[in-house]
């Protein structure tokens, strides 16, 4: 298999730096964004230089080692705790649907009370035990993507058509991706099949990002208009679809990029199979059903305008959510690390877990 890329990677120690591939510049440049403080890994967040939901995760964990970096009191643990709570605060703010950001926050905040809580630890262990867990962080998601990959590749089988939407790649995890790691793992096994990548309006990461991806690692993939999926499928072209995900709900309802909706009904009218695959991390069982997932609203501007150029006339309004739900009783079934979930509900969702908990200890 040929290249496929790193999104996500921490370079050094205590001192070092977050290394991103700039997805803003994609598929024209592929240039490295070096992260060297909280508001840059804000930003970076915020404008999509990262984006996935995984890979979101993975950045933010790094955002309190970014803090220590600029901390002038390095004997007192309390100046030290100070600013690791606040970055985990302010990078939480940076978007508000997929759930792995306030995950690996929310663990990272919880490792750094454990140590706060410690009379004996020390400024510089306190630093070098939040970067462990970064790394673990990151480490966890490289195997997590390889168990997706291993469960979801039996669904693509030689000569398949695979629809996929948005990204959910390499460049969305800090491994070989989600949606797209069932594609890897099918190609490692030499089995020739075809991915049509949805375009992804408003921004294109379907045809920038999911297609510059599949390119680097020798997959044959078309890329089409959001507009054409249905009538693929009509024509027998689409026998499989796979996406990623952001939220999924304690019922199995699963928030992604805005017009996955669309495609799991336009799947079940033409009885295609369509899985959702994401980690366990994407679930959040705290929230019943999809209704109660925030959808992130961003710039009109999106909309209106494509490449730098305005697409609609001025003062035209414009409606730009990023994520859409769909109902679990579209999904076939929701691929994860652990195992795959078939016809997904809140019963078969609580099931999954209570068996996995108890393989996990």
């Amino acid at each position: 298999m040929d290249r496929i890329p790193q999104a996500v990677k921490w370079m050094g120690g205590v001192d070092g730096v977050l290394e991103l591939i700039d997805q803003r510049r994609l598929p024209t440049e592929l240039v490295k964004l070096p992260i060297r403080s909280v508001e840059q890994l804000h930003e970076a967040i915020q404008t999509l230089a990262v984006r996935g939901a995984p890979a979101i995760g993975v950045a933010a964990a790094y955002g309190p080692v970014l803090a220590l970096q600029w901390l002038t009191d390095r004997k007192s643990m309390q100046a030290a705790f100070e600013p690791v709570s606040k970055a985990c605060e302010y990078l939480a703010t940076s978007r508000p649907t997929a759930v792995n950001l306030f995950w690996a926050l929310e663990r990272v905040r919880r490792r750094a009370e454990e140590l706060a809580a410690e009379p004996e630890t020390t400024v510089p262990q306190f630093t070098e035990a939040l970067l462990a867990e970064a790394n673990a962080i990151y480490d966890e998601d490289v195997e997590m993507c390889r168990q997706i990959g291993r469960y979801g590749e039996r669904f693509i089988r030689a000569g398949t058509g695979v629809l996929t939407h948005c990204n959910a790649g390499a460049l969305a995890t800090a491994g070989q991706g989600t949606a797209l790691s069932a594609l890897y793992e099918a190609h490692k096994k030499g089995r020739l099949f075809e991915v049509y990548a949805d375009e992804t309006r408003p921004l294109l990461q379907g045809s920038r990002l999911t297609a510059w991806e599949l390119r680097q690692a020798g997959i044959l993939v078309t890329v089409i208009c959001d507009d054409m999926a249905g009538y693929l499928m009509k024509q027998g072209k689409i026998q499989v679809v796979i996406v990623g995900a952001d939220r999924i709900a304690a019922n199995g309802d699963t928030a992604n990029k805005i017009g996955t909706y669309s495609l799991s009904v336009l799947a079940k009218y033409h009885g295609i199979p369509f899985y959702v695959a994401a980690p366990s991390s994407t679930f959040d069982l705290t929230i019943a059903d999809g209704a109660q997932i925030p959808i992130e609203q961003r710039d009109p501007e999106e909309v209106t305008r494509c490449g730098g150029l305005q697409t609609a006339p001025p003062g035209a309004r414009a409606y730009n959510p990023a994520f859409d739900v769909t109902e679990a009783q579209n999904i076939t079934a929701i691929i994860t690390e652990k195992g795959v979930i078939e016809e997904p509900d809140a019963d078969r969702i609580r099931e999954f877990f209570e068996e996995t908990s108890t393989e996990d200890h």
